[in-house]
């Protein structure tokens, strides 16, 4: 019972979330490609009908970012997660750091805030 009223929320959240998605930002070339760049080493372990991760996915929209989104149901995504990140919880945002180390971000308000904030700095 509780499986099919998440499956049924599940496709609730997909439908308003498709018809009120966000317009992306408008940049000019230039911007949009420095901005890539420092998003091309970002990837989004995520649940797809997940509301925590429809809301991260919502402002990389909006951002106009180029984030790899990785489905953490997948078992080799699954077990990644669960190895380097720590814990299975999604969203969580996998960041190689400039100096090639690694962070696992969880937590849609603190991935949000990242994103906000890397958006502002690279234009």
């Amino acid at each position: 019972m509780m499986k099919a009223i998440r499956w049924i929320l599940g496709k609730i959240i997909l439908a308003v979330d498709a018809i009120t998605a966000p317009t992306p930002m408008a940049r000019s070339v230039e911007a949009q490609q420095k901005l890539d760049e420092a998003t091309a080493k970002l990837k989004l372990y995520q649940y797809h009908a997940c509301p925590f991760c429809v809301k991260v996915r919502r402002e990389i929209r909006r951002l106009n970012l180029n984030i790899e989104l990785i489905d953490a149901k997948e078992p080799a995504a699954e077990k990644r997660l669960m190895e380097n990140g720590g814990k299975r919880q999604v969203p969580c945002l996998y960041i190689i750091n400039p100096d090639n180390s690694t962070t696992w971000l969880y937590e849609s308000d603190a991935i949000i805030i990242f994103l906000q904030t890397l958006a502002k700095e690279s234009v």
